[in-house]
């Protein structure tokens, strides 16, 4: 790519050092620790015997996320949510449910819940989307939890999701904001993308002028590029775990 003026160095389409750790904690049924850069968000899966009162005896399971950032993920102290959560938090909470049912065979695994919990230890721009990318992994060895057991044959999962965020920033199309790019880019959007290109959802927002079909389709072909590298990662992680 040419020559980029991006805070970080980095070039157009390259993306921060990621890091998906799988297995973090030792207590959860699949777990994740996603690192983007200095993005770090800790994915949690535990699976529950019961479902929503709307899917008894429907034979269909369900999978949910709630996602939260911890006081001090920031550069100053935020307040520890204890009641209602806020607009943003529930808006991603359900984005990163959305983006995991998706792609799982709801009848594949029982009348059983998957609660997705993200906890955002560490924020520099795409928490979402790390979130995303994280959970994915964290769902997939819940069910490999659940075929050791003998519960299930199979991994009800239809194929890969990863999210990523790309934006205009000081005129080009960019990979993976960090902070200092997302508080100052001219328009950003969220991807989420299976590994077969299927999309799952967008967010895009113009936060100076419009942007142009030809940039959103820029923007897309960027994170068509993040996400397979995303997938790669997430497979290593999974065999990792397998291996381990």
């Amino acid at each position: 790519m040419t020559e980029t003026h991006r805070p970080s160095g980095r070039a157009l389409d390259e993306m921060r050092v990621i890091e998906l750790e799988p297995d973090f904690s030792p207590y959860a049924e699949g777990s994740c620790l996603a690192k983007f850069g200095n993005t770090h968000v800790l994915c949690t899966a535990t699976v529950e015997d019961n479902v929503p009162p709307f899917l008894r005896n429907s034979g269909q399971g369900w999978v949910t996320a709630e996602y939260g950032m911890l006081p001090r993920s920031t550069h100053s102290r935020m307040d520890r949510k204890r009641t209602a959560a806020s607009g943003r938090t529930q808006e991603i909470s359900r984005l990163i449910g959305r983006s995991l049912r998706a792609i799982t065979v709801m009848d594949g695994f029982g009348e059983r819940q998957v609660r997705v919990d993200c906890d955002v230890i560490q924020a520099d721009g795409g928490t979402r989307t790390a979130a995303i990318t994280g959970s994915y992994v964290a769902l997939h060895l819940a069910f490999e939890h659940l075929k050791k057991l003998g519960v299930i044959e199979e991994i009800p999962l239809k194929s890969h999701v990863a999210a990523i965020s790309c934006g205009i920033f000081e005129g080009e199309a960019v990979l993976d904001l960090d902070y200092p790019e997302d508080s100052n880019a001219g328009a950003d959007a969220n991807f989420v993308l299976t590994d077969k290109n299927g999309i799952v959802e967008i967010q895009g927002t113009a936060e100076e002028d419009p942007f142009s079909e030809e940039e959103f389709l820029k923007l897309l072909g960027l994170a068509k590029k993040g996400v397979k590298e995303l997938v790669e990662a997430q497979k290593v992680a999974i065999e990792k775990s397998l291996s381990a």
